[in-house]
């Protein structure tokens, strides 16, 4: 299975652990598009070799590519509320995690939408059985 994994970049990098804790458990069984998203090289200058215009449509084009988006939501993230929305206007499974030990809220356009899949973890291995009970069934 393709999966994008959406992550903040540009809105802050402080989950970085998270995701790629996530990105390595998923890729064991899965194609992760976006594995680099979870990199600790990558900060959240973005990637600069690339233009603003040449990174939304790479991106967009891996979403199309995609079967599921899976989107780590802690850190909030204008670009992951957007690639979460645009997924899901085209027809994507959206599985959207988010860690409830966070002093942060999870918006209520993700919380409250009944075609978002929200896995709320406190701890980062409870997340990743979670995640990989989900998407076992879309295999």
């Amino acid at each position: 299975m393709k999966i994008y994994f959406a992550a903040s970049i540009r809105g802050g990098r402080e989950q970085q652990p998270k995701y790629e804790h996530l990105v390595n458990e998923l890729r064991d069984k899965h194609d992760v598009l976006t594995e680099h998203f979870a990199e600790s090289s990558l900060t959240s200058a973005g990637m600069t070799h690339l233009s603003d215009e040449e990174i939304f449509a790479r991106d967009t084009a891996w979403i199309r590519e995609s079967d599921v988006v899976v989107a780590e939501l802690t850190q909030p993230s204008s670009g992951v509320g957007w690639e979460t929305a645009y997924a899901e206007s085209i027809g994507k499974k959206v599985i959207g995690l988010f860690d409830e030990s966070s002093e942060r809220r999870l918006s209520a356009m993700l919380a409250g939408n009944p075609e978002v899949n929200i896995i709320r973890y406190k701890d980062i291995g409870q997340a990743v059985v979670e995640l990989l009970d989900v998407l076992e069934p879309l295999e």
